[in-house]
């Protein structure tokens, strides 16, 4: 079992079934009147939908080997932590995900401080969003 396209559809098939079964402690209610469980089972349930046609399209296409590059698991995990540590040693999101996003750059084929400034820019917009529209309590400034 070599092939990254059956393996990536196993995880999230792994994925939506963990969240979805998790969903069902809850109650669902129905779509007049949700209950805390619809949604993410909903949302897992359309995640098992990918992961089944990723699944089924693993057997028509060529075989990817599967590789692991330990240098860039590590620059993530890397880019998480520093996310983590500077939200709360500088009380802003802001810093995070610009921190975040920079050092996972690294982890890319090429390095470009230009797209990582616009991926911050698009996840501190995505972030300004959900505090002002869903109300979220986000230490953004």
């Amino acid at each position: 079992m070599n092939d990254r396209n059956l393996v990536r559809g196993l995880v999230l098939a792994a994925i939506a079934l963990g969240f979805g079964l998790g969903a069902l402690r809850y109650s669902v209610g129905n779509f007049a009147h949700a209950g805390p469980g619809l949604f993410p089972l909903l949302v897992s349930g359309l995640l098992m939908g990918v992961a089944l046609i990723t699944i089924v399209r693993s057997r028509f296409v060529k075989p990817i080997p599967l590789g692991f590059n330990l240098k860039n698991i590590a620059l993530l995990l890397l880019a998480l932590c520093s996310f983590a540590i500077a939200t709360e040693l500088l009380h802003t999101m802001i810093a995070g995900i610009v921190l975040m996003v920079f050092i996972a750059g690294f982890a890319a084929s090429s390095y470009s401080w230009q797209r990582n400034l616009k991926v911050a820019a698009v996840l501190v917009a995505i972030a300004f969003a959900f505090q002002k529209l869903l109300g979220l309590s986000l230490p953004l400034y």
